[in-house]
């Protein structure tokens, strides 16, 4: 659907419907540790759906980095992260796990979705905002249908 982008649809229905299409795709690389690490030194536990999580992180960031000029692992890491819980002291923000962040990069960057900016960090590419535009109008489309 033309004149349709990232803005127009509502994030969750985004994000989910470009982590099915990342994973029909069968091209971004996914490290063998997916099912043992945990995302953030704040949680205790690892992901509890071992399959999908690395796809939608990765259908996350590259929408984060498409309404952004250009995003770096750092900035990453301070959005994903969360509290920690301290037992009885007061708690306090901790930062993601830059591998994750950084290993999401760098498979988005290998299929074509992302590239380094001018001044560090990743913006999307002209083909990953193509694409991103493209799964957009289909989410629009199928909410403007579901409304009928």
């Amino acid at each position: 659907m033309p004149g349709v982008s990232v803005r127009d649809v509502p994030a969750q229905d985004f994000v989910v419907a470009y982590a099915s299409f990342l994973q029909r795709q069968g091209k971004l690389e996914v490290p063998g540790y997916v099912e043992l690490v945990k995302t953030s030194a704040g949680n205790e536990l690892p992901p509890q759906d071992s399959d999908k999580w690395f796809y939608m992180r990765a259908a996350s960031i590259a929408r984060h980095i498409y309404l952004r000029k250009s995003v770096g692992t750092g900035k990453l890491n301070k959005l994903y992260g969360g509290t920690v819980n301290r037992g009885s002291r007061p708690s306090h923000h901790v930062n993601a796990s830059g591998s994750v962040n950084r290993k999401v990069l760098q498979s988005l960057e290998k299929i074509g979705v992302l590239e380094e900016g001018k001044a560090g960090g990743r913006k999307i590419s002209e083909s990953g905002q193509r694409d991103l535009d493209r799964i957009a109008g289909e989410v629009f489309a199928g909410s403007a249908e579901d409304d009928e």
